[in-house]
């Protein structure tokens, strides 16, 4: 029998710090619902003590999720770890991660303790935490830059205090791949107690190397689970591809033997609502979920393509969800279709009201476009749910004029606080006019920092989709908006940004 490779995803939490990538609510519940459908053993929803928004957040992805572990992140202290397991008290199977860092550089510059000071307070916080479940993750944070008799001791004391799982975190992305899985190695074979706990893998990607790690802390170092987000979304570089890890093992049964309980045709639909909701776009050659993963331009590649597939490839696009890329539905599709169309892509609504204000705008959307795609139908759902939040601002219509030689026309509608109001502005085409007459009334002061535009399917019709992020006062914020016309998606992408900077919601974002 081969092994279990345990997958532990921390898109919620690690994938969250990304600058910009904050997610509400009901957009992390739509994801964690998803992790659930892609059959991911352990989701990380968040960390509990970062805000009180991550609080609510835990605990809500608590009550719905049945199948996978939920669990929350915490720093090595009673505070911490107490508000994790309140944010976990309705889990039906809950895990307490707490870290603390362990390297000489992080234990002088940043937490200014002594290396027994630190051993002590690894062991009272998993003590601690074994108080409110037997499923305790413990993080030497730093780990790969950490000393090799220190990190031992640390680890052998949390063991003896009840971990079940040690993660070997490489927080900088230092590591290289034959250096990490022999240090991991090493420290199984000295720490007298080490078999008692599943050892685990966390590495970052600033040079390039996280996958690379993560399948040589496996292989060589002997770990048991790996830590991974969607699309490798994370802070800096980013984190270990979930996608990668998996059907690299997948693939290459041969030299990989583990069992896997991912279901990988899940993996393109995760991808892409991760995407979409975050405003992460994938890049075209993306490993597994970029869209030219599977495309083949070379004459000599398409030939053999069709002669024998697997000539050129080694995986099937179908085995990890391009398949599910189709057209679903039309103008003269009836409620019953929508409804089942969004119990196949796991989107639930929580009332029929709201199905039947998203089944509205999918009519009205249909009237405007005349093939509707499964991501259609996410981007309208997700737009639908934020016109229900009580957001500070709120888009309504606009109107502008443009053409060549001119400065372009704008007027805006929208709500500020429940208040409508209308604002006019001038700009350099058709988008500068639209942004420029919200900001005459917002006077945000926010600085630009990107504006990218996404065509959601293919073809003219498609619906465009707007990413604005935006920086003030230290905040890094993303905004998304999806609409056929750019311009209008342009308008709710900088409106849904601004909402975000107007939430001042404050987080402390451990670096693990």
């Amino acid at each position: 029998m081969a092994e279990k490779l345990i997958i532990f995803d921390t898109t919620l939490r690690d994938g969250e710090q990304s600058p910009g990538a904050s997610m509400t609510r009901d957009e992390k519940i739509r994801i964690a619902k998803q992790l659930e459908r892609l059959r991911v053993d352990v989701i990380e929803a968040g960390f509990a003590a970062a805000s009180q928004g991550d609080f609510e957040s835990i605990r809500s992805i608590s009550s719905v999720i049945r199948d996978s572990i939920v669990c929350s992140l915490s720093r090595a202290n009673d505070r911490d770890i107490a508000r994790a397991a309140e944010a976990l008290e309705h889990a039906q199977r809950k895990r307490i991660h707490t870290f603390i860092a362990t390297s000489p550089l992080h234990m002088e510059k940043k937490l200014r303790m002594s290396p027994d000071q630190v051993v002590e307070q690894a062991k009272m916080a998993v003590r601690y935490a074994r108080k409110f479940t037997d499923d305790v993750e413990f993080s030497p944070e730093d780990g790969s830059r950490s000393e090799m008799d220190f990190l031992c001791r640390v680890i052998e004391t949390v063991i003896n205090e009840g971990a079940t799982t040690i993660n070997f975190a490489d927080t900088v992305g230092y590591a290289v791949p034959t250096l990490y899985g022999t240090m991991i190695r090493n420290l199984r074979e000295r720490i007298p107690n080490s078999d008692k706990a599943i050892w685990s893998v966390h590495c970052h990607n600033d040079l390039g190397m996280a996958v690379a790690n993560s399948l040589s802390g496996v292989i060589i170092g002997g770990a048991r689970q790996v830590e991974c987000t969607i699309n490798g979304l994370g802070e800096r570089a980013g984190n270990t591809a979930l996608e990668e890890i998996v059907m690299a093992i997948r693939t290459r049964k041969d030299y990989f033997d583990f069992q896997l309980g991912i279901d990988t045709t899940q993996i393109v639909p995760t991808s892409k609502l991760v995407a979409q909701i975050t405003g992460f776009n994938v890049q075209p050659n993306k490993a597994v979920v970029g869209a030219n993963a599977f495309a083949h331009a070379s004459g000599i590649h398409q030939d053999g393509i069709l002669k024998a597939r697997d000539t050129y490839e080694i995986m099937r696009a179908e085995d990890v969800g391009w398949a599910a890329n189709k057209i679903v539905l039309g103008k003269l599709s009836g409620r019953n279709a929508f409804k089942q169309r969004l119990d196949e892509l796991g989107i639930e609504l929580e009332s029929e009201a709201e199905v039947n204000a998203a089944f509205a705008r999918f009519k009205e959307l249909a009237d405007r476009k005349s093939e509707i795609y499964d991501e259609d139908i996410m981007a309208l759902v997700s737009d639908e749910q934020h016109s229900h939040t009580k957001e500070y601002y709120n888009f309504v219509s606009l109107s502008q004029s443009s053409e060549s030689g001119a400065k372009s026309r704008a007027k805006v509608i929208f709500s500020i606080d429940g208040k409508e109001t209308v604002s006019e502005g001038l700009g350099n085409g058709p988008v500068d006019a639209t942004l420029a007459a919200v900001e005459s009334v917002t006077q945000s002061g926010a600085e630009f920092l990107l504006f990218s535009v996404n065509a959601i399917t293919e073809g003219t019709q498609s619906q465009g989709e707007v990413t604005i992020r935006l920086s003030k006062a230290g905040r890094i914020v993303n905004g998304v908006g999806a609409d056929p016309d750019i311009i209008v998606a342009s308008a709710k992408a900088y409106i849904a940004a601004l909402n975000k900077l107007h939430s001042k919601i404050e987080k402390v974002n451990p670096q693990l």
